[in-house]
């Protein structure tokens, strides 16, 4: 995903399918060119094991140089059945609508 920089960005994870015994990690990566992508996230949702909505601010402001994003993600499996993970998710970006923060004087 191309991204203006400076921007905030709302991300939405959603899990519509998932099994026990399962684990989905999912980070965000930001790159200059779209082609190098740091070793470092620019923000990791916490590990999840349920379905249902999850949702973070991205702020780029910090990150002058991020022109892309992307996911990555890592499914985990463990115990009994079938090894390989089963899931249904998705992610979705949308840029936030942010509210200027209101100074206080004395």
């Amino acid at each position: 995903m191309s991204a203006e920089s400076g921007q905030v960005l709302l991300l939405t994870l959603g899990i519509t399918r998932i099994i026990e015994q399962e684990s989905l990690d999912v980070s965000i990566h930001g790159s200059e060119d779209g082609e190098t992508w740091g070793t470092k996230p620019l923000l990791s949702f916490p590990q999840k094991f349920y379905c249902g909505t999850y949702a973070m601010v991205l702020d780029l402001s910090g990150e002058p140089g991020v022109k892309y994003i992307r996911a990555q993600y890592k499914m985990g499996r463990w115990g009994r059945g079938t090894p390989a993970p089963l899931f249904g998710f998705y992610l979705a970006a949308e840029v936030a609508a942010v509210r200027p923060m209101a100074t206080a004087t004395a």
